[in-house]
């Protein structure tokens, strides 16, 4: 601090937070002797506080020179101390879960104030934790941007394979069935695979063998057939992976808005895990429920949950690099690579699209798996910290990794191959558990009379969801109208109350997530209001038009696309 006024100081950095309630929290990086955290909560006494500090003997020191009991005392106050940084993820879930801000308040979420002398001395450590705050922020902006982008391809996935719902056994029938007996050995497509190509016989005969969709070839290739296959994303390119690739000895884990293709590939069969939309989650609450499936953004992070819920003894995973060692993004001949040489010419050789894959994610350096740094990004950066805290909840789950190289994940132990090779073989077992698991399942689905069952259960949730789609786009468009016309001619006063009880229904309605389910940011909208913000009537009966025209818009165009 300053050691001539660090209390004016601290004051003068305050500055920079908004004094206004429910904005989210002030993040203190170097909490030193405390003064700028002071400064903080007398600047905006209603905002949360989280103080990251490397050192626990500096907070050690400030409390044996300062009292700071009456800061102490303070509530929505969360401490980082020393470890890794990445406790700075479960605040800021903390204090969003608890918080009342609204969308157009998050602009101005996470406030960070510098102590420049404490951070300068562990530059790498705050780094690394200013790296995760900008991942936590940044993930609604890819949520929303993803769902602009594909919300209409996942709905009509979806309606193509709306009838697979009552036909396909969910993953929670095999929850439990290797009951810790059996380990799982998990294959990520990251370039740490290649390393095991020459031992997948062995591991096979001991381990329960789960992939991912986009390792599957490497597989195939290998001549090994995997037990399970994981493939949860909807899109048309990741389908593509399968090309080539037939497993009529390995199941397929999917979810029920997968591109359609996936469903025909040719597996020994397919069960669901719960749906990640709501139209889907609609049917299956109402008919049966297929079991949640861990969702981090990657696939590896759902093959992960799936190993969970089997209930392996203990994972072992190769591939699970989210970094990029020795420059390389993928195992070798993966998709992804065979794309890049198949399209490569004389202005945009397959160099120019590897440099662009490095490029394009926000790349930096961080600590990687043997006490290095290897080059990662954002976004591989997030699914680790997924990752991490998976682990933390489920520690009587042993993680070990096989590939070295990777980026550095706690709770992800780095072994040699001989650790695994070690075990006993198994594999006969193996066969007999899940051959007679999976032979009984199949029977159960093609009973006459459960199949019966099942398809009146489906038929009622999809009458249900259809009516209630449509009913809500008639209630939206009618209330968006009277809002309009009421805007236009100045007789706002009447019709209030009509708009309010329009919303009550829409939102007691079974159907609200499914109708919502392509809604725009509701930040875009206000972005398009005339009105001056002084007249807060005029602008609120202009909000509302424009809010309940495009809420029925959106449900009459979910209708239409799962009506088909």
């Amino acid at each position: 601090h300053s050691p001539r006024d660090p209390l004016r100081e601290a004051r003068r950095l305050a500055e920079t937070i908004s004094p206004e309630e429910n904005q989210g929290p002030t993040i203190i990086l170097g909490f030193g002797l405390g003064y700028a955290a002071e400064a903080a909560l007398e600047r905006s006494p209603g905002r949360p506080l989280i103080i990251v500090e490397s050192r626990q003997e500096i907070l050690k020191k400030s409390l044996e020179s300062r009292d700071l009991s009456a800061f102490l005392r303070r509530r929505n106050i969360a401490f980082i101390l020393g470890g890794n940084g990445e406790a700075i993820t479960y605040a800021l879930r903390l204090f969003e879960k608890n918080s009342e801000y609204t969308l157009a308040q998050r602009k101005t979420l996470g406030t960070i104030i510098r102590n420049h002398a404490l951070v300068n001395l562990d530059k790498e450590w705050y780094d690394r934790v200013e790296e995760r705050i900008r991942t936590w922020y940044s993930r609604d902006d890819v949520n929303r941007a993803t769902l602009r982008r594909f919300g209409r391809r996942w709905v009509r996935n979806l309606a193509a394979n709306m009838n697979a719902i009552p036909e396909l056994a969910g993953i929670s029938r095999l929850a439990g069935t290797l009951a810790g007996k059996f380990p799982v050995f998990l294959a990520a497509a990251g370039p740490g695979l290649d390393q095991t190509a020459p031992l997948l016989e062995e591991i096979r005969q001991r381990c329960v063998i789960i992939t991912v969709d986009t390792a599957l070839r490497f597989f195939i290739r290998q001549r090994i057939d995997p037990d399970f296959a994981v493939s949860v994303d909807p899109q048309y390119w990741n389908m593509r992976h399968l090309d080539r690739s037939p497993a009529p000895r390995t199941w397929l884990v999917t979810e029920s808005a997968v591109y359609p293709p996936v469903l025909r590939h040719p597996f020994a069969g397919a069960l669901l895990c719960g749906s990640f939309f709501p139209p889907g989650r609609f049917i299956e609450d109402r008919l049966e429920p297929k079991g949640d499936l861990g969702a981090g953004g990657s696939v590896a992070t759902s093959a992960w949950d799936f190993a969970r819920i089997l209930g392996a003894a203990s994972v072992w995973i190769a591939g699970l690099d989210l970094a990029f060692p020795d420059l390389k993004t993928h195992f070798r001949g993966a998709l992804f690579e065979d794309r890049s040489l198949t399209g490569s010419g004389r202005f945009f050789p397959a160099e120019t699209w590897a440099v662009k894959t490095l490029r394009d994610g926000r790349p930096f350096k961080a600590k990687d798996s043997g006490g290095g740094t290897v080059l990662t990004d954002q976004r591989l950066s997030l699914y680790a910290a997924w990752f991490e805290n998976r682990f933390k909840a489920q520690p009587g789950l042993r993680n070990y990794s096989l590939s070295t190289g990777g980026l550095a994940i706690e709770g992800l132990e780095t072994v040699p191959p001989e650790t695994l090779l070690a075990l006993p073989p198994q594999r006969e077992e193996i066969d007999a558990l899940l051959g007679d698991t999976l032979r009984a399942l199949k029977a159960d689905r093609e009973d006459p009379e459960n199949r019966r069952h099942r398809q009146a259960l489906y038929k009622t949730a999809r009458d249900s969801l259809l009516t209630g789609l449509r009913h809500i786009a008639n209630v939206a468009q009618e209330t968006g109208e009277t809002a309009r016309r009421a805007f236009q001619t100045g007789n706002m006063a009447s019709v209030i109350e009509k708009i309010e009880t329009a919303g009550r229904e829409i939102l007691e309605s079974e159907v609200k997530d499914t109708a919502g389910f392509l809604f725009p940011n509701p930040v875009d909208l206000e972005q398009q209001l005339q009105s001056p913000e002084s007249d807060k009537l005029k602008r609120h009966l202009e909000y509302s038009a424009l809010l309940y025209q495009t809420l029925g818009e959106t449900a009459e165009n979910t209708f239409k696309l799962l009506e088909k």
